[in-house]
């Protein structure tokens, strides 16, 4: 039963890694020619994002109903291989509680007649089995070692292992993404920050745990629909995420606010020249970090309190040209005051940090 947990475990992992999430054509566009205005462009791929999809910077392409980048896999988790990446969340635990029986049945029976207890003390004797007949493979200080180190990692397993399948399930049973949870959160929060008296209804939940399920879990292994169209709950429009994705977009580029770089920052990740707030906070994510030079120009989008998150306009970029995206030391910048009409600093105005 073991070694079935572990063909099982290894085929849906490789299958997850080599199969891979499944990608946009490149230059892709939708069959009318009308839609590409609910759509966002992908400047990398040269073609349209196709509703569910998003880029990745690892992978450097469009992916299909994309969850997330795992490192574990190498991989992203998308439409393709959405099926297989969760069977193995699910194998994996299942496995290791398996194993961890084995390595508590094993000690405890190895460790049955070799314990005596005295008035104060416990004493174990490791040397041999205090019974006939000895055991086949001999169980002494080193193979007790091994075995509790082993119960530690697989019950680790399990629990870290375990919740990640928990948020897989959720969101599957609801037909969302990691992202499009994330999407659907900003939306009630643009929503109300705004009082439009808008109600954004996720398109793709189809109102049935089984029908969602069965989206991505089928008897042939292939996923149902192509993953480019896909339907959508009675109500809704077929670009009603992607319309909340542009809606989201322009307002982040209202809401974000210009600095200008008074140090230099050499892009890494602990900066230990930075100050040590700023070194032992900085961001547990893998969002990359953006080098600056003293005058560089950032339209920061988001941030924390040591830390901000923003897009660095480069000098030979226009309006809209391509931007470098990351994180950098709040302290590195101030506020850069200009004229919205002119786009030029105000003479005389102190800046804030």
């Amino acid at each position: 039963v073991l070694l079935n947990w572990t063909v099982m475990i290894l085929y849906n992992y490789f299958s997850a890694m080599f199969v891979g999430p499944g990608y946009v054509p490149l230059g892709w566009t939708p069959e009318k020619s009308q839609d590409c205005m609910y759509l966002q462009y992908c400047k990398v791929c040269q073609s349209y994002k196709a509703p569910r999809s998003h880029h990745c910077r690892k992978c450097n392409r469009c992916v299909m109903k994309m969850d997330h980048h795992c490192p574990w896999i190498n991989n992203c988790c998308g439409y393709q291989n959405h099926a297989s990446f969760t069977l193995f969340l699910l194998l994996a635990p299942l496995g290791c509680i398996h194993a961890s029986f084995i390595f508590v049945m094993t000690m405890y029976t190895q460790l049955y007649n070799r314990i005596s207890f005295g008035w104060s003390s416990v004493k174990i004797d490791m040397s041999a089995a205090k019974r006939d007949p000895r055991p086949i493979i001999p169980f002494g200080l080193s193979a007790f070692a091994a075995s509790l180190f082993a119960l530690g990692l697989a019950l680790g397993t399990t629990i870290a292992v375990g919740m990640l399948f928990i948020i897989q399930m959720k969101v599957i049973l609801t037909n969302k993404t990691s992202i499009e949870s994330w999407i659907e959160e900003k939306a009630k929060d643009r929503i109300q920050y705004y009082q439009t008296g808008e109600t954004f209804i996720f398109p793709y939940d189809m109102g049935s745990k089984w029908k969602n399920f069965r989206q991505v879990f089928t008897w042939s292994g292939i996923p149902e629909g192509d993953g480019l169209d896909w339907p959508v709950r009675d109500g809704c429009h077929q670009y009603s995420l992607t319309i909340e994705q542009l809606k989201q977009k322009a307002d982040k580029r209202v809401r974000s606010v210009r600095y200008r770089a008074v140090e230099d920052y050499s892009g890494v990740c602990c900066p230990m020249t930075k100050g040590v707030k700023t070194f032992f906070t900085t961001p547990c994510t893998e969002e990359p970090r953006i080098a600056l030079s003293k005058g560089d120009l950032i339209l920061a989008t988001r941030g924390l309190k040591h830390w901000m998150y923003g897009e660095k306009i480069l000098d030979s970029a226009a309006d809209g040209g391509v931007r470098e995206r990351g994180w950098f030391p709040r302290n590195c910048v101030e506020k850069y005051q200009y004229d919205s009409e002119t786009d030029q600093p105000v003479d005389g105005e102190k800046k804030t940090r």
